[in-house]
């Protein structure tokens, strides 16, 4: 081996990690769920959740705060007068260099020393104009002129690298020859680009062109509309730089130009250049400006660089707040993300959006009749199966011990067994499964000692008593009161619970939901998770109650359990024309309507609870007598414990005080 067959590892870069962990649904699954039933529709309340962020994941609001700070710290840190104060420098340097110069020069004619030393003293105060005026001055000192010269060469350079990213760098201590290099780049490209403009392009003009120039394009483009796009952008840059200028800085500015590389004709081209620039990509802001106050100083091209990276950051902002008509998180660029704050913010942006395709693909959401996204049966199967879970943990702790199990859809065993069937919840007799399938191997002239696999006619399940099947029905209050208190999300949240009990451990139970307000109305769960809070008074049992009667005589050999959740005495009774009368306080025709039906529903032998909300106490004394009434009970728990309490009073009901296993029931 030696040697010679060493690997090298290195960090991936080929896109998102393949070998990191799938995003965890669950929180953002609860969270979105818990927004839902608080009157959100769907897509509001994941989008909510992608500002919010999770307990260890930022958000986009996070992410769009750290685009603000950066903003403003470029604005804070730099201003404008970077190239001005550069030229000044150079062209103080030159005039007294000539000034020594000319001390030194003995042999100099006193009147042509005296001529230029008032020349030298007479300079306007202009930079602009200073370096103009001394555009054809014959300078004495060599290095006086190496230093004039310099400001050319720097102006050069600077606008540039102005249109073009790296420029200033690239050119420093260019020669001549790479100054005629530069100025054929910039007649191919305007050729290309006119060729462009009116349609008559080709692929190979623009593979010749990249050939022969495009060590000038740090970016790279593969096609002629990529380099139009970063030319474009970078001499919008430009063009909202001097914007940002004072008048007095831009004027300076534009005088200078004259100078750059002492060639009037590179400002034509470029000039020219910028013209078809913006007649090709009108949309780029070509008049914004920005106020920078700092105090480190700005060259043209880095100044171009800052106001681009200035553009960058308003469009992730945009990205980032994601209000405009069709909005996804995959519309972030995370190129441009990772440059501005960093990989790490990529990094939160990319698990964010695959949350949210996640919660889309994985079917948690899906589009209803209306075309409006709404939480799927499998979320609320996810979301009921989490509640019911919280409600068992309340439970056992409640109980201060782990009763035995029970499993849901059995009753007591009887010792045999039967084959399985289709819907069976019962438990499987697994000595006669593996029996049966052992038998079944030998049969097919198999070896089961070489292992055995089960077929589903292999299974058979404990037989068990018949046990009394139940007839459910579940009235909760939906008056404003509810949502008003505080208690509307964990309603919600215990009818989750209590449907996820029923629809997957006792299936052979019906569970009917019935909201009370000023009407009652039987309800779906899914309906019931995305009911919004109505403003409107009146609490009617009476209609609950009568609409529970009509289930219970729809299901007359089952068992009727009653479950009650309210805040409130009743305040609305329905007329026999179908209209809903309130009063507050609670007329008596009110209270005599709603006691006439819950003794319809006492006498079918409902099993009662009434679930009392608050410490009203016209409401204690209320639900204490009709309690008395039908023989039923009353519970009085706090917020956080009403769907532990109603899963108890209904596991209650079935097991008739015998001992029930949360352990079980709320897998």
């Amino acid at each position: 081996m030696g040697l010679h067959n060493r690997s090298r590892y290195g960090r991936y870069a080929g896109g998102p990690d393949p070998l990191a962990p799938p995003v965890d649904l669950a929180e953002a699954l609860d969270a979105v769920a818990e927004d839902v039933m608080a009157g959100y529709s769907p897509r509001r309340a994941l989008q909510e959740f992608l500002r919010r962020g999770g307990r260890s994941q930022e958000g986009l609001d996070e992410l769009a705060g750290r685009i603000q700070q950066r903003r403003k710290d470029l604005l804070g840190r730099h201003n404008l007068d970077g190239t001005l104060n550069e030229v000044k420098k150079l062209l103080d340097a030159a005039v007294l260099e000539e000034r020594k110069q000319l001390a030194r020069d003995a042999m100099m004619d006193n009147t042509d020393r005296a001529f230029r030393e008032m020349q030298l003293q007479n300079l306007p105060r202009s930079t602009a104009a200073a370096v103009n005026e001394l555009a054809s001055y014959d300078w004495q000192s060599s290095t006086a002129r190496e230093s004039y010269e310099r400001i050319k060469d720097l102006l050069g350079r600077e606008v540039l690298d102005q249109r073009f990213a790296g420029m200033k760098q690239a050119l420093e201590s260019a020669t001549e020859e790479d100054r005629v290099a530069v100025s054929e780049m910039l007649r191919d490209l305007s050729a290309l680009l006119d060729k462009h403009r009116r349609g008559v392009d080709t692929e190979e003009d623009f593979q010749e062109f990249m050939a022969r120039h495009g060590q000038h394009f740090p970016e790279n483009p593969q096609s002629v509309e990529e380099l139009v796009d970063a030319l474009a952008k970078r001499a919008a840059a430009a063009q909202r730089l001097l914007q940002s200028m004072s008048p007095e800085q831009r004027e300076e500015l534009m005088r200078l130009s004259a100078q750059a590389f002492g060639s009037p004709d590179l400002m034509a081209q470029l000039g020219q250049l910028d013209e078809t620039l913006q007649a090709l990509r009108p949309g780029e802001d070509w008049t914004g400006s920005e106020r920078f106050e700092g105090q480190e100083g700005m060259g043209l091209g880095d100044g171009t660089g800052v106001l681009q990276d200035l553009a960058e950051l308003d469009e992730l902002a945009e990205q980032l707040g994601q209000d405009y008509d069709g909005s996804h998180l995959d519309d972030v660029d995370l190129d441009a993300l990772s440059r501005q704050l960093g990989e790490d913010a990529a990094v939160t942006a990319r698990t964010l959006a695959e949350i949210e395709k996640a919660m889309h693909d994985g079917g948690y959401l899906k589009r209803g009749d209306d075309g409006n996204l709404q939480l799927s049966p499998q979320a609320m199967r996810r979301l009921g199966r989490s509640l019911l879970r919280d409600a068992a943990k309340q439970l056992s702790g409640r109980q201060g011990r782990r009763d035995t199990r029970v499993a849901g859809a059995a009753g007591e065993p009887t010792g045999s067994s039967r084959p399985w069937e289709f819907g069976d919840a019962a438990p499987w007799d697994v000595t006669r499964t593996i029996t049966n399938a052992i038998r079944r191997t030998i049969a097919d002239g198999g070896d089961p000692g070489h292992g055995v696999r089960l077929a589903v006619d292999d299974i058979e399940v404990t037989e068990t008593e018949e046990r009394t099947q139940a007839a459910v029905v579940l009235l909760v209050d939906v008056s404003f009161s509810m949502a008003a208190e505080g208690r509307w999300v964990p309603m919600k949240r215990t009818a989750l619970a209590l449907h996820h009990l029923v629809s997957t451990r006792f299936r052979g139970d019906r569970l009917q939901l019935i909201t009370f307000g000023r009407y009652a109305q039987s309800m779906d769960i899914g309906e019931l998770t995305a009911l919004p809070a109505v403003r409107e008074q009146g609490t009617n049992l009476h209609h609950g109650l009568l609409l529970a009667s009509r289930f219970f005589r729809r299901h007359p050999s089952m068992q009727p359990v009653l479950l009650v959740v309210t805040d409130g005495e009743p305040t609305a009774h329905l007329l026999p024309d179908g209209e809903s009368v309130f009063s507050w306080p609670p007329h008596p025709q009110t209270i005599r309507r709603t006691v006439e039906e819950l003794d319809r529903v006492g006498r079918v032998g409902a099993q009662s609870t009434f679930f009392r909300l608050g410490d009203d106490p016209g409401l204690e004394r209320f639900v204490q007598r009709m309690a008395r009434r039908i023989d039923g009970r009353v519970v009085a728990p706090e917020t956080d414990e009403l769907g532990a309490a109603v899963v108890g009073e209904y596991l209650r009901a079935h097991f008739r005080g015998r001992p029930y296993g949360d352990s079980d029931w709320a897998q």
